[in-house]
């Protein structure tokens, strides 16, 4: 892999950076101490990313025909570094942005794509993932939400957990099975859900992280129409890890632990904590993990502008992701010492964000199966 950022692609870094310092309001650093889902950052986005839209940069990687401007996956990551690394105040419409539109260029129909894709554009449309289920967690392919048809609609039954945003939803990227006598990765649909159909109850899951951050959704004999099904029936597999390889790598979480560990070994250096040796070391391998993340996922960026399928890359670009942070967020309690303990204090807000890097998208644990057998051919057993 050879890059090399081009005067354009610097030149639009610093605007982007102009354009934060001017929009961003005084109080921007209190307001995104419990991260992207807190309620008080998901609405600010709905005030942000209009301004993004405005300026063309929101969905910029997009074709022109959906309201894009065909610029690179380059390009768009500088987007998503300097977003991270002050606290992402697009919320839940990185994810829109990221990966929920373009799995739905790439497997909806023209209706489909007519309906969602200009309002995410626009930064209008707030969605929710509905994947993990309490009895299945990150193995995705045990789930029991049952979607049957009858007539012109699929009767869904069953629950999904740990869904984010889903207070503010509009929509949910629904996995579901079509096929009940199937098995694991067979007989798996996605159902493009409005979030306001009659039958749907939402229950607030208290967390560490923050209030109404995380939820708990039921579906009871929901009616979700058949046009709502994305891709073919029992197909929905072939979706879900489409959808995946955009999201691992479609949240650059190093950028925001690399500016936090700059604070930091400035922290330790003021304090005349950088003579302890182990110290060092620690700092030293925490920048190390922070650089194999985001070269990791340059890789993968790489990969996708050649066309290739992106592979295990995913998966090593998130596991080094979430290994960074641990090592940044355990280094800021050693550096502050009992100070970090009080809640709201910033090596406090990133302890308990980083925590949340480990099960997001798939547990490290899942990740580093999924490294072994595509990455490394061990056996699965």
């Amino acid at each position: 892999m050879e890059f090399g950022w081009t005067d354009e692609d610097l030149a639009f870094r610093r605007e982007l950076k102009e354009f934060l310092e001017q929009t961003l309001p005084d109080n921007w650093e209190e307001m995104s101490k419990d991260g992207p889902g807190s309620d008080v950052q998901v609405e600010y986005s709905k005030e942000f990313c209009p301004k993004l839209a405005e300026r063309g940069w929101l969905t910029q990687n997009w074709p022109t025909e959906y309201g894009g401007r065909d610029a690179s996956a380059w390009r768009h990551i500088i987007l998503g570094e300097e977003m991270w690394r002050i606290g992402d105040p697009r919320s839940s419409q990185y994810m829109n942005v990221n990966w929920v539109g373009p799995t739905i260029m790439k497997f909806g129909t023209d209706e489909q794509k007519n309906q969602h894709l200009p309002p995410i554009s626009r930064g209008e449309a707030f969605w929710c993932q509905g994947f993990s289920e309490p009895e299945a967690g990150s193995d995705l392919v045990s789930l029991r939400t049952l979607a049957i048809r009858d007539g012109g609609d699929y009767v869904v039954n069953g629950s999904k957990i740990w869904t984010s945003y889903v207070n503010h939803a509009q929509y949910c990227f629904l996995l579901v099975r079509t096929d009940p006598e199937s098995k694991r990765h067979k007989g798996i649909s996605v159902l493009l859900t409005p979030m306001n159909l009659p039958g749907i109850e939402v229950r607030e899951i208290p967390s560490v992280v923050g209030d109404r951050y995380f939820f708990e959704v039921f579906f009871s004999d929901v009616r979700v129409p058949t046009n709502c099904r994305l891709g073919p029936e029992n197909e929905g597999w072939n979706v879900v890890t489409y959808s995946l390889a955009f999201e691992r790598v479609g949240a650059p979480r190093y950028a925001r632990a690399a500016l936090v560990l700059d604070e930091l070994a400035d922290l330790a250096r003021e304090r005349g904590m950088l003579e302890d040796s182990r110290l060092l070391g620690k700092l030293g391998e925490a920048r190390s993990l922070c650089e194999a993340s985001r070269l990791l996922t340059y890789r993968v960026i790489d990969l996708r502008e050649k066309g290739q399928p992106p592979s295990a890359d995913t998966n090593l670009a998130r596991v080094a992701g979430t290994m960074a942070e641990r090592a940044v967020s355990e280094l800021a309690f050693e550096i502050f010492g009992p100070e970090a303990l009080e809640y709201g204090h910033s090596a406090e807000a990133h302890y308990r964000l980083a925590m949340t890097a480990g099960v997001a998208v798939g547990t490290t644990e899942v990740n580093l199966n999924l490294i072994a057998n595509r990455f490394l051919g061990l056996p699965k057993e």
